[in-house]
């Protein structure tokens, strides 16, 4: 795993939150159960949240009690999927989702972009080091 936080200001809104991006290799993988997993709903279901409820281009993700809602903002079919929290509209705040192939071993990478305020980092990366091993739990990679 390969971490990366960059530092970007914001509006008033998105207040110093920083870019953080996440390399996962993922030995053998398959890029339709990949794609699978992270592109539709019921994949996400399965690993990045409890629930996933899909109106037009409104995702609502649920987890216990809580959940949130997050618009659709791009996707490319067995690539990536870009989405944008309710709370961070009208900032350049976003989380994605991509797939990439290592160009030096030519397996499959899983390459996640999220935002985090100051004091946040450490637990969004913790976050998605604990969803992502659900992910290669479930599909076997």
């Amino acid at each position: 795993m390969q971490t990366q936080i960059i530092n970007e200001k914001g509006s008033l809104k998105n207040m110093k939150k920083s870019k953080i991006k996440i390399e996962y290799p993922l030995n053998n993988a398959s890029l339709t159960i990949l794609w699978n997993s992270i592109g539709t709903q019921y994949g996400l279901s399965e690993w990045f949240a409890d629930e996933v409820t899909v109106d037009d281009t409104t995702y609502t993700f649920r987890w216990d009690d809580w959940e949130q809602e997050a618009r659709l903002l791009h996707l490319r079919q067995n690539s990536y999927i870009r989405f944008q929290w309710e709370e961070d509209k009208g900032t350049d705040a976003y989380f994605e989702i991509k797939i990439v192939t290592s160009e030096l071993t030519r397996e499959l990478v899983l390459q996640v972009t999220d935002y985090a305020g100051p004091e946040e980092g450490d637990e969004v990366i913790l976050l998605w080091n604990k969803s992502v091993e659900k992910l290669r739990r479930l599909t076997g990679m």
